[in-house]
């Protein structure tokens, strides 16, 4: 089980994520759409924990400063080891700064960041797949080109835990 900080896309962008999702699962690859609990939902990741008390780690983030709506725009595809895919988007100083923020409010708890999302290791990205066998990353890059670029908007932020799919909506936007 991790609890992530998520920024939340705008209901076009979720759908474009998710109408991918859909047809890497026609292509028969694996997404986060039949993954567990099935309740995951598109969304970019400032930290995942490995460890922590959830209420404790909502009053840290909710105690940030709100800032604007964040404009994201995927322009790459990513492969990560164990069978992950992700569409990427730049890590620009403005959303490197707001990382940073996060983490340190959450590391300020006592929780455990996962050493991927430490600032200076941490990708930008939206999760495609995960645990897909080596043979059909390919297909799932070129299935992700053909959407790219994908530009939207993170319009809100929760905490979510990866192991249920349960949401805790954030009042601002880290």
């Amino acid at each position: 089980m991790a609890l992530a900080v998520c920024l939340l896309f705008d209901p076009e962008t979720d759908r474009a994520v998710r109408r991918l999702w859909a047809a890497l699962e026609e292509a028969g690859i694996g997404t986060l759409l039949s993954h567990t609990h099935r309740r995951h939902v598109p969304h970019l990741s400032y930290a995942v924990l490995r460890s922590f008390d959830a209420e404790v780690v909502a009053t840290a983030v909710e105690g940030l400063v709100g800032g604007p709506a964040l404009e994201v725009r995927f322009n790459a595809v990513g492969l990560f080891p164990r069978g992950r895919a992700a569409l990427l988007l730049p890590a620009t100083q403005p959303l490197l700064m707001r990382q940073q923020a996060v983490v340190d409010a959450v590391t300020g708890t006592g929780a455990d960041l996962h050493w991927h999302y430490r600032p200076g290791r941490w990708i930008p990205h939206c999760s495609l797949t995960t645990g897909t066998h080596q043979d059909l990353l390919a297909t799932a890059a070129v299935r992700a080109f053909d959407v790219l670029p994908l530009e939207g908007t993170a319009v809100s932020a929760a905490l979510i835990d990866s192991g249920t799919g349960r949401r805790w909506p954030l009042v601002n936007l880290p």
